[in-house]
């Protein structure tokens, strides 16, 4: 175990590590990056006087990194728990625990037959995934795939990959509508000067993951989404991890009703549609 400041912070922040985590790990870790910056520049607000905080201002007093989970056989930092120590000097304190793991993307892939205008919602079907998610106790969780955007902007991870595969449909940067860059603007009076992703928070009584959400329609000859729909049952060959299945459009909202990302999606879709912003 060792300690170390956090650098220009006022007051004076102690950061505890355990024994198998190194302070320039922790420093360079995007997600803690993101995470600290984030959270200095929303105490920094109550320095104005209309905030509800202003007259007894909470500050951060310390935080103790109580565990970290690593990939690639240790070598890269994957996820981190901690809690932060936030209180006013009046001794009142915000709940600190919270799960580092950072940003991801997720996308709301929407295929329908090209004899179908593009402007009609007619015979539209979203792409679900089926897979293990152990922290929710399932091993056949149905989901929009989620991934994350490589470094040439192309769609990637498990998700990803089973769709090529299974389709042979890569999705590029240059044909995705980010809808929560659409829907939340980049500095709106409802975030009341702070630093918020434009992204959505799917746990964040809990952990900073935040997902922005990216819309993408192709259209298929008719035959081919046929095909498709006999093929992408969900239904697992053995050994198989991830399978996909298609859900009607307007049944997603019941259909992938567990997903907090499925959910903003669809609402997302609905209501930029609404406003004419699709």
């Amino acid at each position: 175990m060792s300690t170390f400041k956090l650098p220009n912070v006022n007051p004076e922040v102690t950061v505890t590590l355990p024994s198998d985590l190194q302070q320039k790990e922790l420093e360079s870790f995007p997600a803690f990056k993101t995470w600290i910056s984030t959270l200095k520049k929303a105490l920094d607000q109550q320095a104005k006087s209309e905030h509800t905080s202003h007259a007894s201002p909470y500050k951060l007093r310390n935080i103790d990194v109580q565990a970290v989970d690593r990939f690639g056989g240790g070598k890269k930092l994957g996820f981190i728990k901690l809690k932060a120590e936030i209180s006013n000097d009046e001794g009142e304190k915000l709940p600190g625990s919270v799960f580092l793991r950072g940003g991801s993307v997720a996308m709301l892939l929407i295929l329908q037959p090209e004899d179908v205008s593009s402007a009609s919602e007619t015979d539209k079907y979203a792409i679900l995934t089926i897979q293990p998610r152990i922290p929710a106790g399932s091993l056949s969780f149905v989901e929009i795939p989620a991934g994350m955007l490589d470094d040439s902007g192309t769609f990637s991870g498990g998700a990803a990959k089973e769709i090529a595969e299974e389709t042979g449909l890569e999705i590029q940067a240059s044909e995705l509508i980010n809808m929560t860059e659409l829907a939340i603007p980049a500095s709106t009076s409802e975030d009341h000067g702070e630093q918020l992703q434009q992204a959505i928070y799917p746990s964040p009584g809990g952990c900073d993951e935040f997902i922005p959400i990216f819309l993408w329609q192709k259209q298929i000859p008719r035959e081919q989404l046929k095909e498709w729909q006999g093929k992408l049952t969900g239904l697992r060959d053995e050994g198989e991890k991830i399978t996909l299945t298609l859900a009607r459009l307007e049944d997603l909202w019941k259909t992938g009703a567990r997903d907090g990302k499925t959910l903003g999606a669809w609402a997302l879709y609905e209501g930029l549609r609404r406003e004419g912003k699709l």
